[in-house]
């Protein structure tokens, strides 16, 4: 009997053992089955859009570089560079003293166009220099002036006066023309528009005619009789057309001869900026401002 009552404890205190090992195990975490769909549906990071253009403006601006003679053509140029800002065009404007070095740098491509010259002198300077340069728009005119220099008027002009002149072919010759329509010189009747002071036939007064470089004329009027003063030197100078002692005719052969032109090299003339351009030259805002500024009628507009 001591031996059953025995066993039955050892049994009973083996079954509590096993019991209590069951209730200590930690139970195994299962690994759920990769979900096929579950890389499909996560969100994937992509780059960011390219934010649209706003009306084009994000774009680089397109930049033309134009000579010009400080007045009044670089400041007309400055009107048309604020017609060009609004279609994203950036006009650079360089400034020259003299008829020489623009044309030469639109040849060589320094400059995309100039704007100080008219057309005869173009086609003269073509044919000397053997340029490739080609008339885009036509602008303006700016009458020629005769303006006193020691002597107030053409009628005290004695004999032997002094009279200055530009030295280029196309201007002196355009001066010696308004001396003829003033009746103090003569002019064969084929001199055209190029006459030289070599083809004057009659000359009353003996006028002795200086020829000097077309920016040198208003500063040396202290020492001429009169001078005939390009348009543009004369506004540079300080002199108004309304005080010359005679002026051209806007209403003659001059206005045609000697208007105004934006230049190109011939195969730029139809580029987009330089179109662009002449469209801001020929404009409102640019007819306004040239009769607005020089209401004297040194400068007319021909658009």
């Amino acid at each position: 009997m001591k031996k059953i009552l025995s066993l039955l404890v050892v049994c009973a205190t083996i079954l509590a053992l096993v019991a209590a090992c069951g209730s200590n195990q930690t139970p195994a975490e299962s690994t759920p089955a990769a979900d096929p769909s579950a890389e499909a549906s996560a969100p994937v990071e992509s780059a960011p859009e390219a934010s649209p253009a706003e009306d084009g403006n994000d774009q680089p601006a397109v930049t033309i570089k134009v000579g010009a003679s400080p007045a009044p053509h670089a400041q007309i140029l400055e009107v048309a560079k604020e017609v060009l800002a609004r279609e994203n065009i950036n006009l650079e404007i360089v400034e020259f003293t003299d008829y020489i070095q623009p044309n030469n740098a639109v040849e060589s491509g320094e400059l995309d166009a100039n704007y100080f010259q008219h057309i005869t002198y173009l086609n003269d300077f073509n044919a000397q220099n053997g340029t490739h340069l080609v008339n885009v728009a036509t602008v303006h005119y700016e009458p020629f002036g005769i303006y006193a220099g020691k002597t107030a008027s053409l009628d005290e002009l004695a004999d032997g006066a002094t009279v200055g002149i530009p030295n280029d072919p196309t201007n002196g010759g355009r001066a010696l023309l308004l001396l003829q329509e003033q009746g103090l010189i003569t002019l064969p009747e084929d001199a055209g528009l190029t006459p030289t002071v070599l083809d004057i036939v009659d000359n009353p007064k003996n006028l002795q005619i200086e020829e000097l470089e077309a920016a040198q004329l208003p500063r040396s009027l202290d020492s001429l009789d009169v001078a005939v003063i390009n348009g543009n030197y004369a506004i540079q100078g300080g002199l108004k057309v309304t005080d010359a002692l005679a002026v051209e005719s806007a209403n003659g052969v001059a206005a045609e001869a000697y208007a105004n032109i934006l230049v190109a090299k011939e195969g730029n003339q139809d580029s987009e900026a330089v179109l662009a351009l002449a469209d801001a030259l020929l404009s409102p805002e640019v007819r306004e401002f040239i009769q607005n500024t020089y209401a004297d009628g040194s400068v007319v507009p021909l658009f």
